[in-house]
């Protein structure tokens, strides 16, 4: 038996209208072609679907079975159809994101907030289980957006750029390096350093100061949260490397001391990395708008 949708929306559609003729009305088709399309259904099922002698037309047990099956998929079908359409137009899908960088949080969230209002469709989700493996996991679609200060040119991926920003010190005022105006890689030899618990290839001191200079600090200390870095920063049980937008609250705090790195130009460039042809859709367009626009208003608190 091959049963098609427009099987199940003809058997709706008579017992709907109650006859052939206001049937065929309804879906702009002419009557003999409806009793045609009937006639081929009762064949393909091998038994009557209605009951002809009574007015208006009635299903058959047969038909009512049909019937139940059409009132469940076509429902299903016709919410497919707009599930669809919405994707073509932009205003549902997903946007599961991985991120390389531990002090993204800080802007991210005030970022997704405002994009959930915009689009309370899109399915949004941070996988923080593959920020480390992000690129491939992009590939394969397992996540949608990447978060990353770290671009390695790939086929099929887009690497679009959100803002730049300043890989910064901050100590404790009672470190000795408080009394220097700007901080060298030699300066961290005696000292503990903070940092994320990633890869040194993930982190600016390393990778754009300490690494080049083959200086190494006296000791490091891996913390997850930022907000437990500069507390012990603040205690002055070592000193840290952060973005200038995670330590805009502390620069006015007079137990803590900002200072540029050397030669004091140092700035590192934050992308959204997407797959090529998802940079264009509406929605990831808006988040890549967002994302350029809210952490700049961070750095400038």
């Amino acid at each position: 038996m091959y049963i098609e949708l427009r099987h199940l929306r003809t058997i709706r559609a008579i017992h709907q209208a109650g006859g052939l003729a206001r049937a065929a009305d309804m879906m702009n088709m002419t009557q003999s072609a409806l009793s045609h399309q009937v006639a081929g259904l009762e064949d393909q099922v091998g038994m009557e679907l209605f009951v002809r002698r009574s007015k208006p037309m009635t299903l058959s047990s047969a038909g009512i079975r049909l019937l139940r099956t059409a009132d469940r998929i076509l429902p299903e079908i016709a919410a497919l159809e707009e599930e669809f359409q919405s994707l073509r137009s932009g205003k549902t899908g997903r946007l599961h994101i991985a991120i390389q960088c531990h002090a993204c949080f800080d802007w991210l969230f005030p970022v997704l907030e405002m994009f959930r209002h915009a689009w309370p469709e899109v399915d949004v989700d941070i996988r923080a289980g593959l920020a480390f493996d992000s690129f491939p996991a992009l590939l394969r679609e397992e996540v949608d957006l990447v978060i990353s200060s770290n671009p390695e040119p790939l086929p099929g991926l887009t690497f679009n750029p959100l803002f730049d920003y300043a890989p910064t010190f901050v100590a404790s005022a009672q470190n000795p390096l408080a009394a220097k105006a700007m901080i060298e890689a030699e300066d961290f030899r005696d000292q503990t350093l903070i940092t994320y618990p990633v890869t040194r290839d993930k982190l600016d001191v390393f990778t754009d100061l300490l690494t080049p200079a083959k200086v190494e600090p006296r000791a490091q200390r891996p913390v997850e949260l930022t907000a437990v870095i500069l507390m012990l920063v603040g205690s002055n049980r070592g000193v840290a490397v952060l973005p200038d937008w995670v330590i805009r609250d502390v620069k006015m705090n007079a137990d803590y001391v900002t200072r540029p790195l050397a030669p004091g130009n140092l700035t590192r460039r934050l992308f959204a990395v997407t797959r090529d042809e998802d940079a264009a859709k509406p929605f990831m367009a808006h988040f890549l708008r967002l994302g350029r626009s809210e952490p700049v208003k961070l750095q400038r608190a």
